[in-house]
């Protein structure tokens, strides 16, 4: 098998791990300290800065990793 298919196999494998773990809760994303929710009437803005700073360092590690090999 090449490379870029295991790549894409372990891609498949994160994604499907993530997409289990957001929707059964497991993960809070969305309820970090940081994030921000504001309602008035009909109206609800929603701000996720402490779920994108977090997702961003686990993003930037990941690369990091990545890129030394």
């Amino acid at each position: 098998m090449s490379d870029l298919g295991k790549w894409l196999i372990i891609a498949g494998i994160v994604l499907i791990v993530i997409g289990l773990a957001v929707s059964t809760d497991w993960l809070p994303l969305g309820r970090l300290p940081g994030d921000i929710v504001w309602r008035r009437g009909n109206v609800t803005v929603f701000l996720p800065l402490g779920t994108m700073v977090l997702l961003s360092v686990l993003l930037s590690i990941i690369m990091a990793i990545i890129g030394r090999r």
